[in-house]
């Protein structure tokens, strides 16, 4: 048998926890519930943030180069128009299995730059360069195999976003010849705002049916810096239980008809023959508040925010198995790589997870950190998690095993005192490896 095929599949602000499969009684997501329970899932993946309001670019290229968000691109500084160009000496996750004899297609969205596209990539179809849009009105191309992708070539797509990116997976499916495996990275735009799910899937969740969170705040509790950029202008301020529940029921109908799209891919998988042969990934380029902490949006260091779906089905990935161990979105690089026998290039920084999948104990890391532009800071090790506002002068400290929703914060307690001052020397400890453009600010000292 050939190496395996991958078919990755990644969202665009889908939160961790928002699948039924994840603990949501509410939410309908039948395709991610029985792809969680064929394969491996990773309870605690988490992203590393980014220096932009539009974290996605960051976490996606994170995805991409295994490497941290302060090292992947070519500025660290937003606005500069170099946030989203890929270092060009960095491999590529596309790039490494098309140097290793895969066919590589693309669809959905890119967010980085065109010519680390044209590296990676093979083949495509309705590629959409950019961020957001509307659903029925992408802009999307066709594959170039030039590369240059001018903006010329741009036609606005006949259909929704997530259909038009599923039907050119499924051609994609149905036409391969199976000469060489595949490596088919599928991108979600949803479920990002605007959040305009078609029927029937807009009149599933009745809002006054959806519950409010248990974390749900009229307002954030104080200003950490970022209270009135975009997705936190979506609605009024102070937040009501009303107006959260019709964003969350927004917010579902659109991971619904996602999954309803996935299942779709997975039949065209089935029909080509390769399903066995095919390692499955779901994961997103970040989580969202979505009226959790009277915020709406990404841009913050809370669970809901920074921790993503990560789950693996295929050849080689046990079935049915859960893993608590701490891990970034970032790892999947390497742990693909391991899964299908390819070198892992020189220039990845993160760790395989595959001696995870394997069964073995040992942790690939004892803790995870995320920053948001200069003004938020985080770690979590173990049961722990510190967040840092240098601007605001806050701390929060949450114990996130007994307080999954991070209601109570723990930074004042004197009895936790030891656990902040080792928290925090971890997370300086970390802005110094990375080369953090704020390490030496005397706040986070």
């Amino acid at each position: 048998m050939s190496r395996p095929n991958i078919l990755f599949m990644i969202a665009d602000d889908h939160r961790r926890d928002a699948i039924g499969a994840m603990g949501d009684p509410t939410v309908q997501t039948p395709t991610m519930d029985k792809l969680a329970e064929d394969g491996t899932v990773f309870n605690n993946a988490y992203i590393m943030g980014g220096m932009s309001g539009a974290v996605c670019v960051p976490s996606r290229a994170c995805v991409h180069t295994g490497v941290n968000i302060f090292g992947t691109s070519m500025t660290r500084e937003p606005g500069t128009g170099g946030l989203g160009t890929l270092r060009p000496e960095l491999a590529t996750l596309a790039g490494t299995f098309r140097d290793a004899g895969y066919d590589t297609f693309a669809t959905g969205k890119w967010h980085n730059d065109k010519t680390s596209f044209h590296k990676g990539f093979s083949h495509g179809a309705n590629i959409f360069f950019g961020g957001m849009s509307n659903h029925l009105k992408v802009p999307i191309q066709q594959y170039d195999p030039t590369g240059e992708y001018a903006n010329n070539r741009r036609v606005i797509g006949d259909g929704f976003s997530t259909d038009l990116f599923s039907d050119a997976a499924i051609e994609f499916l149905d036409n391969h010849d199976g000469g060489n495996p595949f490596f088919l990275y599928l991108s979600f735009t949803s479920p990002h705002d605007p959040r305009m799910a078609p029927a029937p899937y807009d009149a599933m969740y009745p809002p006054e049916e959806i519950p409010v969170p248990p974390n749900f705040m009229p307002m954030h509790s104080f200003d950490n810096g970022e209270m009135r950029i975009r997705d936190e202008n979506l609605a009024p301020f102070p937040r009501t239980p009303e107006i959260v529940q019709q964003h969350i029921s927004d917010y579902y109908a659109m991971i619904t008809h996602q999954d309803a799209h996935m299942a779709r891919v997975l039949e065209a998988l089935e029909r080509s023959g390769q399903a066995e042969n095919t390692i499955v990934v779901y994961t997103a380029d970040h989580g969202l508040g979505v009226g959790q902490h009277g915020l709406l949006g990404k841009q913050n260091l809370y669970d809901h925010s920074v921790c993503v779906p990560c789950f693996l089905r295929g050849p080689g990935v046990p079935a049915g198995q859960r893993i608590d161990s701490l891990v970034y979105s970032y790892d999947l690089f390497p742990t693909l790589c391991d899964l299908t026998e390819i070198a892992i290039p020189n220039t990845v920084e993160s760790s395989s997870l595959a001696p995870l999948i394997a069964g073995e104990k040992t942790p690939v890391r004892n803790s995870v950190y995320s920053a948001y532009r200069h003004i938020q800071r985080m770690v979590r090790a173990g049961d722990w998690k510190l967040i840092r506002y240098p601007e605001a002068g806050q701390t929060q400290l949450f114990n996130v095993e007994e307080d999954p929703w991070e209601t109570r914060n723990l930074a004042d307690d004197p009895q936790f005192a030891a656990i902040r001052r080792s928290l925090n020397h971890e997370l300086h400890g970390w802005m110094q490896q990375i080369d953090d453009p704020i390490k030496d600010l005397p706040a986070l000292q």
